[in-house]
C-alpha cells in the first residue's frame, strides 16, 4: 500500500455517514507532440501508479472505457545551473499512454475558436479596434528621421 493512502475508520458515530473518497493520485491530460491516433489520449501520471491503477482509476472515478494502456519513464532535463553554477536535475515523471475501447475516440476541446472577421457596430470590440488605430496613428515617428527612434536624438 503505498505510503500516500490515507486509512479512514470504518465507522463514525452518528447517522447518516458523510464521508467521501477522493483518490490519491493525479493525472494530467497532455496534448501530444506528435500526431497520435483518435482513440489514444496522452497523461503525466505519479510515479508509483501502475498500469492497473491507471486503468481502474479512469474505468471507475471517469466511466471511461480503456482498452490498453502503455507507460513509460520520461527521464527530468539536467542542464539547467543554479547561481552556484551547480546543475539542478528536473523530477523523472512517468507518461501514460491510454488506447480507448473499440469505438470511442478523443479529441480535444476547441478553446478558442476563430472569431468572425469584422466585429458588429457599437460592440466593445469595435471601439478596441478603433482605439487601437487611433493609438498607432498618434504613436508614428517623424518620417523625416529615416527610421530612428524619438529618443535617439536631439
Amino acid at each position: 500500500m503505498p505510503i500516500t493512502r490515507l486509512c479512514y475508520p470504518f465507522y463514525q458515530l452518528g447517522n447518516p455517514q458523510l464521508r467521501f473518497f477522493r483518490p490519491n493520485w493525479f493525472l494530467t491530460l497532455v496534448r501530444p507532440g506528435n500526431e497520435q491516433p483518435s482513440d489514444t489520449v496522452q497523461f503525466r501520471v505519479p510515479m508509483v501508479m501502475t498500469k492497473y491503477d491507471i486503468k481502474n482509476y479512469l474505468e471507475k472515478i471517469y466511466n471511461i472505457p480503456v482498452g490498453e494502456v502503455r507507460t513509460r519513464i520520461q527521464f527530468g532535463s539536467n542542464k539547467k545551473r543554479n547561481h552556484l553554477n551547480q546543475r539542478v536535475k528536473q523530477p523523472d515523471y512517468k507518461v501514460a499512454y491510454v488506447q480507448m475501447a473499440e469505438g470511442h475516440t478523443f479529441s480535444f476541446p476547441d478553446l478558442f475558436p476563430a472569431k468572425s472577421e469584422a466585429p458588429e457596430p457599437g460592440s466593445v470590440e469595435e471601439m478596441q479596434e478603433k482605439f487601437m488605430e487611433d493609438e498607432k496613428q498618434r504613436q508614428k515617428g517623424d518620417p523625416r528621421r529615416g527610421g530612428l527612434s524619438d529618443w535617439f536624438g536631439l
